[in-house]
């Protein structure tokens, strides 16, 4: 019976809040959508009428949010999900946005209790338990910076804050290996933090060197932004990205 009842509010909320025609034809060319089939495009689809009715997605400095606005900031969330659950994003309900990027100003305390002071400009944050803050300016500008997606990366650390905090690890799955997942993203974010140090050109945004959970979240964006390239440039990270996200971006593109 709880069953029944929860699939037809379920579908209840798909009927009356689904994303208009209109809309849904502007955003599907988005980059990190491309290759998707007609049943996943649905299944995203869904997924994100599903996020818009449990979030709130708010402007900051008076910034008024669009439908088109939510839709796009709901595709890019829900395309992490696709084939996973909502209930990754789960215990919060606010998207924050502002024009542009915003200043960041705070004090915390790491794991061996020593305050930290934060005072830095930000095109996106995500809070363990709190929101998801974006800049709309940035978050439009991903079509014209390769490789580059806010949203995909400020929800990969919501995703990664589920299993322990954001340490680039998140909740594996039972076909999963740990072992295998912490070998190749160690070795990976080694080699790249060895690049970035060493002032060498590298192909995902050198920010990624910042922590692990920073890899995480960047490598995400390149996943799907630029699949064919990640999986050129980090075939093993690629490959277990593919088993977490359960999701294959490189072979779509083909």
């Amino acid at each position: 019976m709880s069953w029944s009842i929860k699939n037809w509010r379920r579908n209840q909320i798909l009927q009356r809040e689904g994303i208009p025609d209109y809309i849904w034809q502007k955003l599907i060319s988005m980059r990190c959508l491309k290759g998707l089939n007609p049943d996943e495009l649905m299944r995203l689809r869904e997924c994100a009428t599903l996020f818009l009715h449990d979030k709130q997605i708010n402007g900051a400095h008076e910034l008024e949010i669009t439908d088109e606005m939510r839709a796009s900031i709901a595709l890019q969330a829900c395309i992490l999900i696709l084939n996973l659950d909502l209930d990754y994003y789960r215990n919060w309900v606010e998207i924050i946005v502002y024009p542009g990027e915003f200043i960041l100003d705070y004090d915390y305390a790491d794991e061996f209790g020593v305050v930290h002071h934060i005072h830095r400009i930000a095109a996106g944050e995500a809070w363990s338990a709190g929101p998801v803050i974006l800049s709309w300016q940035d978050t439009i500008h991903t079509a014209t910076r390769s490789g580059h997606n806010v949203v995909i990366h400020e929800f990969a650390h919501k995703i990664d804050m589920l299993h322990e905090g954001a340490n680039g690890c998140p909740e594996l799955h039972a076909n999963m290996s740990a072992y295998t997942w912490h070998e190749v993203f160690s070795q990976a974010y080694a080699q790249f933090c060895h690049q970035v140090d060493k002032r060498q050109e590298t192909i995902i945004d050198p920010y990624a060197a910042e922590s692990p959970a920073e890899f995480f979240a960047v490598l995400s964006e390149v996943f799907f932004e630029l699949p064919l390239i990640t999986q050129q440039h980090f075939p093993s990270v690629y490959e277990q990205l593919a088993l977490f996200y359960r999701q294959d971006p490189a072979q779509r593109w083909r």
